[in-house]
């Protein structure tokens, strides 16, 4: 039942963060669809660590190059979508105030995307292969 809650609690914040999204496109003061390129960043980030999981032994080892080029990427993938919304708004196409909801909104899709591989990423009983 532990798993159930978690994953309501994952969908939850995820449609939070997705109302922030739009929000910062939708609203009258701001109605530039602009922002919405980062969904191509929340799609892409959890796929080099699905990648690195899936190719690399689960040794217990000090590293892990596969698994620490998978923390590259997503490094570079995440820090790319919190630095569009911000380009975007140095040259003018959207609003501080749109900049701002968008930032909000990849915060919080960002920690549900963590919170999933925290919660179904574990080689504990319960796992996300189960769904």
């Amino acid at each position: 039942m532990a798993g159930i809650k978690a994953l309501v609690g994952l969908s939850f914040s995820g449609a939070i963060g997705l109302t922030f999204l739009l929000l910062g496109c939708a609203l009258e003061q701001y109605g530039v669809y602009w922002p919405l390129f980062v969904l191509i960043f929340y799609i892409l980030s959890p796929v080099p660590t699905f990648i690195s999981r899936r190719l690399s032994d689960d040794t217990d080892s000090s590293s892990n190059a596969c698994r620490e080029l998978a923390y590259f990427l997503t490094t570079g993938i995440v820090v790319s979508c919190f630095g569009l919304p911000i380009i975007l708004a140095r040259t003018s196409t959207i609003q501080w105030g749109a900049c701002g909801l968008v930032m909000t909104g990849n915060a919080v899709i960002f920690l549900t995307i963590f919170g999933f591989f925290v919660v179904f990423g574990g080689g504990d009983d319960f796992s996300w292969e189960q769904w």
